[in-house]
This record gives C-alpha cells, sequence and structure tokens, in this order.
C-alpha cells in the first residue's frame, strides 16, 4: 500500500500539538482548508464552504453513538412501552451539546488528548485509570457492534462468519489508507446511511400528534409496579446516548482533523447537526416500533434487534425489516470504526506513539495495531462457540452507566483549570449545568450498579437512593456557594485574543494544586468506582457460571 508522504509540519510557537501530522491543511471529507488561509470568510458561499470542509467530528460521534446498542435499547422502549419514554431525548439534547461542546473546546485549544491531558494534570494513577478503563470498555463495547453484525446478518440470510469477517476487514481497511480524507469520507457515508431508519418511519407512519406529546410531556409508563424496570431503560438510554467514548473520540478526532479555535463555531455547528441526526434517529425507532407492535401479542415482549427487524417484516412487509437490518449494519460499522479509533488515539497519545490516520502504516505501527487488534480481537470473540454475548451486552451497558460519572468530573475539571484552556476555560453557567449533570449521572449509575448486584431491588429502594443522592447534591451545591461568597473570588477570564490562543506545551505547565474538598472528593469517586467495578465484575461473572 503506497501513501502519500507527509509534508513536515512544525506546530505554531506555545502549541502543544504531540504529533506533527496533526498541524497542517484541513483535509476533511468534504472540502480543504489551507493552513496559510488566515482570511476571514465573508459571504454564505465562503462560510458554506468552510463549514463542508468542518464538517465530520460532531457528526461521526454522534451517529456513532446509534449503534447496535442504541438500537436494542431504542427498540425495547418503543416495543415495550410505545412512544412514553420519547420525552428521555429531549432531555438528553442539552447534555450532548455541553460534554461533547467542553471536548471539542479541549481538542482545539490544546492540541492534546484526552487522557494524555488527565495523565498530565492529575498523575500518573488516574491517568492510568482513565486509559485502562476506556481499552477494557471500548473493547467490551467492540464486542456489541460484532454482535449487532450478527443480528443483522442472521435476518438478511448471510453467514455468520463470512459477515463479522467481512465486517472486520472492512472496519480495519478503512483506516489502514494513510489518509484522514478517505477514512472521513467512508465514515460521513455510512452516517448517511443512518437516515435509512426515516423512509422506515414514513412507511409504517406513526401518530405524529402522540409523537409529539410524549416528546415534550415527561411520564413514566407503567405505573409505579414498573418503576424499577422502567428506571433501568431509562438508564439504558442516557448509558447508550451518553457514552464515555465519545469524549476520548471527538477530542482527539478533532485534533488530528488539524481543527484550531479559529473554526470552533463551525465546529459547534457540526456537532449540532450530529445531535439533530441522532435525535431523529432515535426517536425514529422508538415511533415505528412502538406503532408496529401496539395491539400485537409482541407488545412488551423485547428480545433483542433481530427480534424487531422480525416483527416490522410480519406487521408492515418484507422491506421494512430488510431496512431495518441494513441500517443495523450500517451502525454497527460505524460504531466500531468510532469505539476502535477513540481507543487507538487515548493510548499513542498517553504512549507517546505516532497516532494520526495522516499517517501510512509504516508511520504509525502501534496506533495501527492497536486498532486492528481490537477489532480483531472482537470480531473472534463474537464467533467463539458458547459466547455469553447477551450477558457481554449487559455488562457492557453496566459498566458504561459506572464509568461514566468518572469521565464527567475530568472533563469538568480540566475544562476550569485556566492553564489548559486560558480564556477558553468555562464559565459559572456551564459550571452549573455540568455540575447537575455529574449528580443526575452519579444517581444513575449508583441505581444501576444496585439493581445489576441486586435484581430484585423494588421501586421503594430505586425513590431511596435517588431522595439520598438527591439530599448530598444539595449539600454540595450549598457548600460550594458557601464557600464562593465567603472565599476569594477569582479574577474574571480574560476572553480577548481566544481564536489564536493555544495551549503552551504540557512540560511547561504547572501542576494544579488539589484542595483538602477536592482531594476528599476524587477519594470517594476513585473507591466508589474500584468497588462498583469490582462487585459489577463478580456479578457478571457469577451469571455466566450459573449459565
Amino acid at each position: 500500500m503506497t501513501t502519500a508522504p507527509i509534508k513536515p509540519a512544525v506546530p505554531a510557537p506555545r502549541a502543544a500539538v504531540l504529533d506533527d501530522a496533526h498541524v497542517g491543511d484541513i483535509r476533511g471529507a468534504l472540502g480543504t482548508i489551507r493552513l496559510d488561509d488566515t482570511g476571514e470568510r465573508r459571504g454564505l458561499s465562503a462560510k458554506f464552504k468552510t463549514l463542508l470542509a468542518i464538517v465530520g467530528p460532531g457528526l461521526i460521534v454522534m451517529v456513532g453513538d446509534n449503534d447496535a446498542g442504541a438500537f436494542g435499547t431504542y427498540g425495547q422502549a418503543g416495543q415495550n412501552y410505545g412512544t412514553g419514554l420519547l420525552w428521555t431525548l429531549l432531555l438528553l439534547v442539552p447534555v450532548l451539546y455541553v460534554n461533547q461542546e467542553m471536548v471539542l473546546r479541549l481538542g482545539a485549544v490544546t492540541g492534546v488528548g484526552h487522557a494524555r491531558l488527565i495523565l498530565e494534570r492529575f498523575g500518573k494513577f488516574w491517568g492510568a485509570f482513565s486509559v485502562i478503563d476506556l481499552f477494557l470498555l471500548n473493547a467490551l463495547t467492540l464486542v456489541t457492534e460484532f454482535i449487532g453484525i450478527t443480528l443483522a446478518a442472521g435476518y438478511l440470510g448471510l453467514p455468520k462468519t463470512g459477515s463479522v469477517v467481512l465486517a472486520a476487514a472492512i472496519i480495519i481497511a478503512s483506516a489502514f489508507t494513510g489518509s484522514f480524507r478517505r477514512f472521513e469520507r467512508i465514515a460521513i457515508a455510512l452516517c448517511a446511511g443512518s437516515l435509512l431508519l426515516v423512509p422506515l418511519y414514513f412507511m409504517i407512519h406513526p401518530k405524529t400528534s402522540q409523537m409529539a406529546h410524549d416528546f415534550v410531556v415527561p411520564a413514566i409508563p407503567g405505573g409505579s409496579g414498573e418503576l424499577a424496570t422502567v428506571m433501568l431503560l431509562i438508564i439504558a438510554i442516557v448509558g447508550t446516548t451518553v457514552a464515555p467514548w465519545q469524549l476520548f473520540f471527538q477530542q482527539s478526532f478533532v485534533i488530528d482533523k488539524r481543527i484550531t479555535p479559529r473554526f470552533m463555531k463551525y465546529e459547534k455547528v457540526d456537532l449540532w447537526i450530529g445531535i439533530a441526526v441522532v435525535v431523529v434517529g432515535a426517536a425514529a425507532m422508538m415511533g415505528f416500533t412502538a406503532a408496529t407492535f401496539a395491539g400485537t401479542k409482541e407488545f412488551g415482549q423485547f428480545t433483542d434487534a433481530a427480534g424487531v427487524a422480525q416483527g416490522l417484516e410480519a406487521h408492515a412487509g418484507k422491506l421494512a425489516g430488510v431496512l431495518f437490518a441494513v441500517a443495523l449494519l450500517d451502525a454497527s460499522i460505524i460504531g466500531a470504526f468510532a469505539v476502535s479509533l477513540s481507543t487507538a488515539y487515548a493510548i499513542g497519545d498517553v504512549m507517546g506513539m505516532k497516532h494520526s490516520l495522516h499517517r501510512g502504516i509504516k508511520g504509525a505501527k502501534g496506533f495501527y495495531a492497536v486498532y486492528a487488534g481490537l477489532v480483531a480481537v472482537a470480531a473472534t470473540v463474537v464467533l467463539i462457540p458458547g459466547s455469553p454475548l447477551g450477558l457481554l451486552t449487559q455488562g457492557v451497558q453496566t459498566l458504561a452507566g459506572v464509568l461514566l460519572p468518572s469521565a464527567s468530573v475530568f472533563l469538568l475539571l480540566l475544562c476550569n483549570d485556566r492553564a489548559v484552556l486560558g480564556p477558553w476555560a468555562n464559565g459559572p453557567k456551564t459550571n452549573a449545568f455540568t455540575a447537575a449533570v455529574v449528580g443526575v449521572l452519579v444517581t444513575l449509575s449508583v441505581i444501576l450498579t444496585a439493581s445489576v448486584l441486586f435484581p430484585d431491588i423494588t421501586s421503594a429502594a430505586i425513590l431511596d437512593i435517588m431522595a439520598a443522592c438527591g439530599v448530598i447534591g444539595v449539600l454540595a451545591a450549598g457548600y460550594s456557594f458557601t464557600r464562593r461568597r465567603t472565599g476569594t473570588k477569582e479574577d474574571p477570564i480574560d476572553r480577548t485574543g481566544r481564536e489564536n490562543w493555544r495551549m503552551p506545551p504540557l512540560d511547561t505547565l504547572t501542576r494544579p494544586t488539589m484542595s483538602t474538598a477536592r482531594k476528599i472528593g476524587m477519594g470517594a469517586l476513585r473507591t466508589y468506582l474500584l468497588i462498583a467495578m469490582v462487585l459489577v465484575v463478580i456479578k457478571v461473572v457469577q451469571v455466566a457460571l450459573a449459565q
């Protein structure tokens, strides 16, 4: 395989870029922006061309989020509860934007990946912890993507082994071209494939008025008797929509695409496009599965995504089932792209390896080895006879829910580190909203962990957990507010000239001093994560041995 040589590039003065392949022309799937093109964009045409060149990171990370696990989760919501849980998608929109906007800023301003920033700013323990967590969780998530491939292939009548091997070959070959542009074009083409859900929606014709109502009016379907079951499904929706790998992927992909702060507005538009696509796709799945199974004996009897395809065929025709299966196959492949790449970027960032899609295989052997190795192992696990695939899927969702609060906490701390983000650091409103989101995620994580360890958990126990976490949250907010009122106020952030501000090299930054309160909080978080992870793994192993 031959690849075009990388033009030598020298990072700008004071920049912290770790791989010189991350500096140069932006060669996006839909356009190019030269490094020396610093002119102001005037006119709608010029702005649109710039947007086309920038589009990619936000779109791919969001569409990759509607992966095999999401198809199962949204299908379960629609088949078992109709459109009663559509409102969860509306609530997740600001969560998605705030989380991904923060990693977008970190990537464009620092030029350094998420895992490396955690390592440098919080020490080797948390750096190793974040990378090991990401590696293990992503490896398991990748297995679920191949499970989705087998389900789609099985419905379409394709051989399981051949389908898995071919999909793995496509996933690996797409990244091994040595061209960022070629990879992004393939990924965006797969994003377009996710739009197959839209004609499927119109073929089945769910009630628009009912969907609009359920989208904006929260309700818990099934009543108090099913609170425990519904809460777990809501947590699954959150876990499949806001996943830890997204943070690592978008930050590194923004860096690899060579996006700098001067294109921040365009990248935010890209992110909003991705959010719109993911919410439309999720709502469509809930809507057409609800309409398909309403009044049938299969209503409330969700099995898996293949069962949804079979139900669509039985009640809406063969074409509907085929469209759903093809969309599932497409989603599984793009999910595998993103999950594998986020891991390879993170390990390359921390280990100091060359880690860029702009480089050929010879120029980044370790990076491509990690990427291909993950894909090969996941494909092999799925093909092992007797593998507990359903149990693996459940374990992945549980571990993602447990680890998500940790990822959000580090994200919030990094975005308040003025040495890292300077004039791009968080303001008070973003901090308040994100802190509230972290509190909700911690609550959901505790409920999820408890439900896995205690399958017969009652509705009363769930309400008690929510109440206890709420009280702790109020006390923490009160302490923070009182501390700000009585303590010394920080200097306001000077936002002038931020379009040209980049983080200085990491070795020139002084590591932040940890306050006593923060040390206690980080220690509590560390303890909870370790205990929860160990307990969840023990529970999953026990269930596997029992089977």
